[in-house]
């Protein structure tokens, strides 16, 4: 499964070693979920690391981004997407170029109440709600 993550997340795990979006970080191989990102979203985190806690900077490259495959932002689409805010159209085309299966973050504002729950088959939740639709379906 592969799941796309967004830099809401990215910093999120970099930030705490709880949460659902660390989990996710060091269960992946385990559970064999591809974790992929964007230089897009790379950038964003690494310019906001500081935001979210002294050892972010260190977790970030040494336990979140080596387990991350980051691709290069493609803008452009053969779909027409609806979507106001500019600065989160990279992540969603992102996301789509790849074929992920999820897109994960914790931007719920601009995200799900924007595009709803799923934008051309991919389905969009935050790291908590992407584990407990997991576990109701034993496979967590």
């Amino acid at each position: 499964m592969r799941l796309f993550l967004d830099s809401s997340v990215l910093l999120a795990a970099s930030g705490s070693a709880k949460g659902a979006s660390r989990f996710l970080i060091t269960e992946a191989a385990a559970r064999g979920w591809e974790l992929v990102s964007s230089d897009y979203c790379q950038e964003e985190t690494t310019r906001n690391l500081s935001k979210v806690g002294r050892g972010a900077p260190v977790n970030w490259l040494e336990k979140i981004e080596p387990r991350v495959r980051i691709v290069a932002t493609s803008v452009s689409l053969d779909k027409p997407l609806v979507f106001p805010k500019a600065k989160d159209r990279p992540v969603v085309i992102a996301a789509l170029e790849v074929r992920a299966n999820w897109l994960l973050t914790l931007d719920e504002a601009d995200f799900h109440l924007k595009l709803g729950r799923e934008v051309y088959g991919v389905s969009i939740a935050t790291p908590g709600e992407f584990l407990l639709e997991q576990r109701a379906r034993g496979l967590l």
